[in-house]
This record gives structure tokens, sequence and C-alpha cells, in this order.
């Protein structure tokens, strides 16, 4: 196969975060601690898994960082926008993922990551008060501000190349408008003020105006609108969407495609969740909650398929709770029970308590963003990266057939999209021939 031409990683790569508190100050903390040599950087693909090229026979097996060209954790520089956090550091402490002796060694490069002030409208995060907010009330006059911001970060930070990984909360559930058809909409839609377009997507409008590639980590309505992906293909900027895939989620995209395999039933999948972060205390109102229940709920029938399978899968109660519970903090506890049945129909239970550290999760997926889509841009890459569905939750789909929800199909198609860019045959474990 002939290998696609990516521009080199050279010079230092800057990742913006919108939204600097608990996702955002444990990343940062972790490549800071695993560039120093204090720990490494354990739930980062891109860091520490191989990758298989050829037979096995051939045994060639290097690490995917060894194998394509990702920017070096020595080049990263950190920045963002945050209406609460003063510094990483401060985020750090409030967020409390992190014990105190951790942060101690890297106290002072993390109190020196200031967030730029946020755009922010408590409309859409109702249980969050911003303090560190631009006094702009035009959504126009907004984009502009925070094309600026990009600019000069890049300009004094020294950056060759930007990518953005949206860290925030989860907007109140929208589903889309008119504002939302087209980039010309969306443009007058912002000097117009119109009420249908919330922070996350300025950011991203910002982004991808200033050839930053943007990967949303939350369930909100950003990188999904025909608007977006229309500026994404337009301006030659990669995008990935959405809802970081960590704690429950994770665990049910590693257990249905099991159920599958052995075609076994399921008639009932009840899931409840406590934590008690910044993000357990947005979630608890009602419209937020919903942008996550659509995400979470989504991710069986994607892998389980109940219209080929519906003997199988086709009547399964599929329930979804998450409670705010502030004593837990970002230890996030989900229990899932899941109702299934085998031969003759006999049913059977399954009962998950998953003790997680949600931040801790979820750091390494936005590491791992962070490399791939700025790879993706330097490879030529625009629109919807569907390849990076293996860090999400409800994967966009870069065409008309919907996007892969099993976990092992997702990672298969990471590594093979890695493969054929580099000039290598796709690894597909068959023995024929």
């Amino acid at each position: 196969m002939t290998a696609r031409t990516v521009a080199p990683a050279t010079g230092k790569l800057g990742v913006l975060t919108p939204g600097m508190g608990a996702v955002a100050s444990t990343f940062i903390a972790g490549v800071i601690a695993a560039r120093d040599g204090i720990s490494p950087p354990i739930g980062s693909v891109s860091q520490m898994a191989h990758i298989r090229l050829g037979t096995k026979d051939e045994n060639r097996n290097p690490l995917i960082k060894e194998f394509v060209p990702l920017a070096d954790l020595g080049d990263i520089v950190f920045g963002g926008w945050d209406p609460i956090s003063p510094n990483a550091m401060e985020a750090a402490k409030t967020a409390g993922v992190l014990r105190g002796n951790d942060l101690d060694a890297i106290s002072a490069e993390m109190e020196g990551i200031v967030p730029m002030s946020a755009v922010f409208d408590q409309r859409w995060v109702s249980r969050l008060e911003g303090i560190r907010v631009k006094d702009i009330t035009n959504k126009w006059d907004q984009a502009e501000a925070l094309i600026a911001d990009i600019a000069r970060f890049k300009q004094e930070n020294g950056c060759d190349r930007l990518v953005m990984v949206w860290c925030g909360s989860t907007e109140a559930y929208q589903e889309p408008s008119e504002v939302h058809a087209t980039v010309a909409s969306f443009e007058q839609g912002l000097r117009d003020n119109d009420e249908n377009i919330s922070p996350s997507q300025i950011y991203c409008y910002a982004a991808l105006q200033s050839d930053v590639p943007y990967a949303n980590g939350a369930p909100n309505l950003t990188t999904d609108l025909d608007c977006i992906v229309e500026l994404s293909k337009k301006n030659g900027v990669p995008i990935a969407g959405k809802d970081f895939k960590t704690g429950q989620t994770l665990i049910k995209t590693m257990l249905a495609p099991g159920f599958k395999a052995r075609m076994l039933g399921v008639r009932g999948w009840f899931s409840t969740n406590i934590l008690g972060n910044r993000d357990g205390e947005v979630l608890d109102d009602p419209e937020n909650f919903k942008s996550k229940e659509v995400s979470k709920l989504g991710v069986l029938d994607g892998i389980l398929q109940p219209e080929v399978y519906p003997d199988l899968y086709g009547n399964i109660d599929h329930v979804v709770r998450i409670n705010y519970y502030p004593p837990r903090g970002d230890n996030k506890e989900g229990w899932d029970n899941i109702d299934i049945f085998g031969w003759l129909g006999y049913p059977m239970q399954i009962k998950v308590d998953f003790l997680c550290r949600d931040s801790i999760l979820a750091a390494p997926i936005v590491l791992d963003l962070a490399l791939f889509m700025d790879l993706a841009h330097r490879a030529g890459e625009s629109g919807v990266q569907e390849w990076l569905s293996f860090y999400l939750k409800a994967p966009q789909a870069a065409g008309d057939s919907p996007a892969e929800a099993d976990l092992f199909i997702q990672q298969t198609k990471l590594k093979n999209t890695l493969r054929e860019w580099m000039g290598e045959l796709p690894v597909t474990h068959s023995e024929a021939g």
C-alpha cells in the first residue's frame, strides 16, 4: 500500500480546553507527570498501546507512538477557558481528583496555566455561576473574541499547531433548528444573537475558523450540526464527537459485544450512577441530564442491532439514571443490573458495581483525541473523524450509515486507519488463504 503524506509533528502543539475543571486539570497534571518521569500515561492508547503490523509471523509490533508521527508530550502547551477556575492548580484542588502529594511536584507548572475568560451562558448550565466570563453579549462578538484568544495564545506560546477538546459541562438538551442548517444561517444567527446557539457551538465555530481541529467531549449538540460539518469540510479541519466514553458506558461497550457474540438475549439493562463533582451538579438539572441520557441510551442499540436480532434484543427495557450525591466527589459509582436469557429462554442476571474515578478515565481520552486530531489534520483530513469513535459514547458517523458502537470493532477501525495511513495492510485476523 502507498503511505499517506503526513506532515511532520515539528514544533509546539497547543491543546486548548474549553472548561478547565476536573477533567482538564487531571489531563494536564497527568501529561506533566508523564513527561517529567513521575508516572506513566496509563490509559492512553496513543502512548502505551502496541500495534501489530503484517502477519503474526513477522513479529512486528511497535508502539503506536513510534509507528505514527505523533506530537511528543514534551511539545504540548496547555491553555483554555473556564468560567470559574483561576488556574489549573486551583481547579485540581477544587475537583479533589488528585492527592496533594501528587500535585506538589508539579504545582509550579500547574499554577502557571491560567485559563482565559470564558464565553458562558447560565441558560445552558443552570446549576453553575460564571465569575470569569467575557463581558460581551453579542454572540458574533463572542466568537470574534475567541478567535482573537486563539491567535494570541498561539503567538504568545510559540505554537506551530493547535487542537481544541471540549472539557466543559454538559449543556441543556436541544434539537437542531433552522439556524444550524448552514454556515450562512449560523453566522447570521450569531449576529442576531439567536437563542438556539449555545456556547459550545461558538467555541467550535471559532476553532474551525482558526484552522484548529475540534473534538467534543460532552453530549452537547455541536459537531453533529450540519453547519459545523459544512464548515469543517470547507476549511479543511477535522472534527470528532461526541461525549467521552468513560465509566458505565465503557463497561457497557465491553459487555454488550460479548452477549451478542454468544447470541445471548438481553431483556433489560438498568443503570444508575451517583457522583458529586461539577458534572454531577450540572446533570442534576433535568434538561442537562436529558442530553446525557440520550447519549447513554443510544449505545446498546448500536451494538446489539435489535432490528437484525429481534428475538434476542427486540424488547429491551434500557433505563439510565444519574443522581447528584456530593460526598462521592469525582469517584463515581456506576451500578448495573442486566437481565439476560439463554437456552430455552431461561433467565439469568449479571450485576456490576463499578467504583470508578471519572476524570482518571477521561484524562487519557483527552490526550489521545488531541494527538490523533492533530495527526489527522497533518494528514490532510477534514470533516468527521469516525475512526476516533473508540473514545466516544455517541460516535458521530462520517456518512449515512451509523457509526460503530462496539468497542472492539472501534479499536480495529482505529488501528487499521493508522496502518493504512502509514502504508501497511489492515489486519483482519483472517486465517484464510
